[in-house]
């Protein structure tokens, strides 16, 4: 039996992944160079000055690891899933203060099939998560988003992919999990972003992702589901800087059948592109525990 936490989960095992990457391509002088030869001593009058020593190239990209596709980099969805993921027009957010600052901008659905299969009981539930957003949304609460949210939020994240396990890093609230390659267990608890077993299917990575609790959604429109989640990714490469994301979701208490979302992923290409910290917890505390406050 799994024990649900309520809490955000610990990345139990983190450090251990990221010792087995830690033999992924380097970018700049490879390792082992040997170092630039000193200039020549000063040379007499007129003599022509030393060429200006040659700069280390970086490394070049290897397109595959371990005889799979090389996904390693940072990543971000374009696109308005984040708000929601079927069809919506523009529309006013409670912010009226604001203006168009923080409206809803209009979009087009990701979802197979264009809307999402709810039980009429779930559907009723979807209704009451919008009334209250957006206090009710996990996300303005920054609570780890889950999967498949997590991937189209509009924050980067980062694969980091070596001979062994994979590492997903997601920029908002500071979430990670483990992609376990061949280890493949059960997960020990119910938790936020899930528990993660991959596989490659030819050149497409596969992830089946459950052990899920039913504190997140998938959209700040109030979809969700219960922890009977399971969700099925699939990453794979369409040329070098796009990845075609797929996630099928089931949840028979949810929904009344299996559905799919898929969508393009962007590789940042910023000569300095990194993730930054977006640890969201000050932010929420207001909204959470305002009215405690003595008046």
């Amino acid at each position: 039996m799994r024990i649900r936490f309520t809490g955000a989960i610990v990345a139990v095992g983190l450090a251990a992944a990221v010792v087995s990457l830690a033999d992924r391509p380097l970018f700049g002088q490879a390792r082992g160079a040997a170092p630039a030869a000193p200039a020549p001593a000063g040379q007499g009058r007129g003599a022509a000055a030393p060429a200006a020593p040659a700069q280390a190239r970086p490394v070049a990209r290897p397109a595959r690891i371990a005889g799979k596709p090389n996904l390693n980099g940072i990543w971000q969805a374009m696109g308005t899933a984040h708000w929601n993921l079927e069809d919506h027009s523009a529309s006013a957010t409670p912010f009226w203060q604001l203006g168009a600052l923080y409206a809803v901008p209009a979009g087009q659905s990701v979802i197979e099939g264009g809307t999402i299969p709810y039980l009429p009981a779930a559907l009723k539930q979807r209704e009451e998560n919008m009334k209250g957003w957006p206090k009710s949304d996990p996300e303005a609460k920054c609570y780890m988003p889950g999967i498949p949210r997590a991937t189209y939020m509009p924050y980067p994240f980062q694969i980091v992919q070596g001979q062994r396990d994979i590492l997903f890093v997601y920029e908002y609230a500071s979430s990670n999990r483990i992609v376990h390659m061949s280890n493949h267990t059960e997960a020990p608890v119910d938790s936020w972003m899930g528990w993660s077993n991959g596989k490659w299917d030819g050149d497409t990575l596969v992830i089946e992702v459950n052990g899920f609790n039913d504190q997140t959604w998938f959209d700040r429109a109030g979809n969700h589901h219960t922890e009977g989640l399971k969700v099925t990714e699939r990453y794979s490469l369409n040329g070098d800087n796009v990845l075609n994301y797929e996630a099928r979701i089931e949840d028979p208490k949810t929904f009344s059948r299996p559905w799919t979302i898929r969508m393009p992923l962007y590789r940042r290409l910023e000569p300095n592109v990194q993730l930054l910290e977006f640890k969201c917890v000050e932010f929420s505390e207001e909204l959470l525990y305002g009215d405690l406050k003595k008046k």
